[in-house]
């Protein structure tokens, strides 16, 4: 479930077809000034998303200059991507002195079209509290506006509001399909923390009325999740994000269940039924 920090030196870290979660593909690419990475993964949609610095990129003969406006970390500007169909050919190069690139995947077995999303085009969800020590952003790089254009992909960017807090509550899931209920969407994480000493807790509870398992966190950790409840907190004094990878079986939007013992909570967290139609 948790993959610590490692220098993956450009290769995939949850590669097609993993046994954890098929339906998943994530990859961190490291770059300086003039560096090419080329890639392609047959049976899968992906996105290009630069954590950090510029990349141009291009997908199939198809360009888009200087994705990506940060600086030295992800709380440094607003992200932007590129969509990259199923098994199409991508290839970016690094415009600025260093840049750190996620590639984000989905199993999928249709080709569409490549398209880029720029800060102006992220749909962006604030919601829960300080006092009810659930508030956060949320940046959707292939979100609602893209439904029609994505196959079976989601990407987000979640940051935690101030320093402290929990996310991903109440505890939910979403390892099976039975609509209306639940869909079956694999995901994974990678957290980053300011300050970059912070730390978190992931949780894991598989069963109803079974004690989970908790993960020890730090910056650079990646989780993947097949299933069961999934909430995960931060430690006091520090910000923590993560970007989201979610694939579907069978449908791209997500339908979540929540955990039965905690789901009145809905009712009193501020803007959590809007943050949950997000996810289409």
């Amino acid at each position: 479930m948790h993959i610590p920090p490692f220098e993956n030196a450009n290769k995939a870290i949850i590669d097609t077809d993993d046994t954890r979660v098929p339906l998943n593909y994530f990859n961190i690419v490291k770059l300086t000034r003039g560096q090419a990475f080329e890639y392609s993964v047959p049976g899968y949609e992906t996105a290009i998303v630069p954590a950090t610095g510029s990349v141009d990129v291009t997908v199939e003969g198809v360009s888009f200059d200087k994705l990506g406006n940060r600086g030295d970390d992800v709380w440094d500007g607003e992200p932007e991507g590129v969509y990259v169909p199923t098994g199409a050919r991508a290839q970016m190069v690094c415009v600025s002195d260093a840049a750190e690139v996620f590639i984000a995947g989905a199993k999928y077995d249709k080709v569409l079209e490549p398209f880029d999303v720029r800060t102006a085009d992220i749909d962006l969800v604030q919601y829960g509290s300080d006092d009810t020590k659930t508030h956060r952003k949320i940046k959707h790089i292939l979100g609602t506006k893209y439904h029609d254009k994505v196959g079976r992909l989601l990407v987000s960017e979640l940051f935690t509001v101030g320093q402290g807090g929990w996310s991903g509550f109440p505890p939910h899931k979403h390892d099976t399909d039975r609509l209306p209920e639940e869909t079956r969407h694999d995901e994974t994480y990678n957290f980053r923390f300011r300050p970059n000493n912070g730390f978190g807790m992931q949780l894991v509870q598989r069963e109803d009325g079974k004690v989970g398992d908790a993960y020890h966190i730090v910056d650079g950790s990646t989780i993947v999740l097949d299933k069961g409840y999934h909430p995960c907190v931060v430690a006091p004094g520090y910000e923590m994000y993560y970007f989201t990878i979610l694939g579907g079986l069978s449908q791209r939007s997500l339908v979540q269940f929540f955990q039965p013992d905690h789901a009145w909570q809905i009712e009193t967290i501020p803007g959590i039924k809007d943050m949950i139609a997000k996810f289409k």
